[in-house]
């Protein structure tokens, strides 16, 4: 009986002890250590974990004062021989585009909402299921409608560099309403420097509404600038329809953008200007929300990024102390964000397809901003947010579309491919977390290592690297934490025992 007692005893504090051993690691690691590509060398205050060849990003560099990126920067290369900034020959002059000038007495001007006569509110409930908006109010509004300019004032006194690439617009629709559709395109054209758009590309994800086939067609070739419209055979997918798009592309920078869309005054150039200087700056605008309702314009906060949960959900997360002093406390200043929402980014079109573009075997929607979140990071990317970049979108309670075999299979089909190839033994967190995850057939799996096997040659650093010495760390649940730790224990002292410097 006593010896048991002393056992019993003894198995608890090796636990304890463990666990305390296991948490200190964790913020030994976190605090400093960067251990990338199988060496470990001690932190600057102001860096980023994320970052993971640091050589790329120069923060003596203030983009309020380049006026031209090449006169003191020579062209560098990075050690996968990708150049890091553009040919000057193959940048364009550019100047800002004129403003768009309000139409007097046109329903939501400068982004006001738009109130429905009560004797049409039966019409605008009808109209409001084909797209899940106020489609009535939408129709009501101008293509070109003029909208308020919402940056913040320091913004508006920045100075871009005086060449930039080209950008092409890739967006893809599927029933998407003919009024959001044309005031995306036409929001693009009128607020963008003439010399920087090179193309919208508009895909078409079998679309079955007849004003979606040859009267589009038609009418874009009315626009001032090349717009061009591809279909797919059948049902694709965002993902997938992207791809088609980004194929296409003559511009040097994508741009992908939702298809209920309104771009903002200036909302190009910041973005152009930070992959001008770093080829592998992945960069999103402040994204606004345009009411579903009345179609409001409201400005969305500068003090949000992009992180997630162990259930592999995007999530909006308050900015952290430790990014607003690296920021010096400029909230015009780029916000290095984990992850991004997705609908919404500009990629050098060659840093694209060098990351391996998106992963072609998840299925329609859901997943894929996690997916090129951690790709970019830990395949040498910065991922930023712009602030004085604004684009508005029309956000909905619930997607008007259907999803093969149901939401939640098509989302957690895409989440375990995210976990397998990109998150290394910290998947263990996710399976934990998402217990009634279905049975995917052999062929899934095997395709899944045949992805795994690409992303391993990619990467630059490891999940572990990612989340535990940057800036993912602030978003650790411990209840989270308890929840799945007698699962993957083993697992994660393991790999802290791999990247502890005193195994490099």
């Amino acid at each position: 009986m006593f010896h048991g007692k002393l056992r019993l005893h003894t198995c608890r504090i090796i636990l304890l002890t463990s666990l305390v051993w296991f948490l200190v690691d964790v913020v030994i690691l976190s605090f400093y250590s960067e251990c990338l590509g199988g060496s470990c060398k001690p932190k600057e205050p102001e860096s980023l974990a994320l970052v993971a060849d640091s050589k790329d990003y120069d923060p003596s560099l203030d983009e309020n004062k380049i006026e031209d990126p090449h006169v003191k920067r020579f062209k560098e290369t990075s050690s996968q021989g990708f150049s890091l900034t553009y040919e000057p020959s193959s940048l364009k002059k550019w100047r800002p585009a004129p403003v768009v000038l309000p139409v007097p007495g046109k329903p939501g001007e400068k982004g006001k909402a738009v109130r429905i006569p009560s004797s049409q509110e039966e019409l605008m409930k009808e109209k409001f299921k084909l797209n899940q908006f106020n489609l009535l109010a939408s129709d009501m509004i101008s293509l070109n409608r003029s909208l308020q300019d919402v940056r913040l004032e320091g913004c508006k006194n920045k100075v871009y560099p005086r060449l930039l690439p080209t950008t092409s617009i890739v967006v893809v629709f599927h029933n998407e309403a003919w009024s959001t559709l044309l005031r995306t395109v036409w929001s693009a054209i009128n607020r963008s420097p003439k010399n920087l758009l090179k193309e919208i590309i508009l895909v078409d994800d079998a679309s079955e509404r007849d004003y979606l086939g040859r009267k589009l067609e038609e009418y874009v070739k009315t626009l001032p600038i090349p717009v061009y419209v591809l279909r797919t055979e059948k049902r694709s997918g965002l993902i997938r329809a992207r791809l088609l798009g980004a194929k296409k592309v003559t511009g040097q920078v994508i741009t992908f953008l939702d298809a209920h869309c309104e771009c903002t005054e200036g909302w190009l150039e910041p973005l152009l200007a930070r992959i001008v200087e770093n080829r592998k700056t992945v960069v999103c605008p402040i994204i606004d929300v345009i009411s579903d309702e009345s179609f409001e314009y409201i400005t969305a906060s500068d003090m949000t990024w992009g992180g997630f949960n162990w259930k592999l959900n995007f999530r909006w997360y308050r900015v952290s102390q430790r990014e607003m002093d690296r920021r010096k406390g400029d909230r015009t200043a780029p916000l290095r964000t984990p992850t991004m929402a997705g609908g919404l980014f500009s990629i050098d079109k060659d840093y694209f397809y060098e990351i391996g573009s998106y992963d072609e075997g998840m299925d329609i929607w859901g997943g894929e901003n996690l997916e090129m979140s951690f790709r970019v990071w830990q395949c040498g990317g910065i991922l930023e947010i712009i602030p004085c970049s604004h684009v508005g979108h029309v956000f909905r309670d619930k997607s008007p579309y259907t999803f093969p075999g149901g939401v939640s299979k098509i989302v957690l089909h895409n989440a375990a491919r995210v976990a397998e190839v990109w998150m290394d033994e910290w998947k263990d967190f996710y399976y934990s977390m998402v217990p009634g995850l279905p049975l995917f057939s052999l062929g899934y799996w095997l395709f899944c290592q045949e992805r795994r096997i690409s992303g391993t040659v990619l990467k630059l650093q490891a999940f572990f690297a990612f989340s535990l010495g940057g800036l993912a760390k602030s978003y650790w649940d411990m209840w989270s934490l308890t929840f799945v730790f007698q699962n993957v224990y083993v697992r994660i002292i393991q790999a802290i025992c791999r990247h502890h410097p005193i195994n490099q």
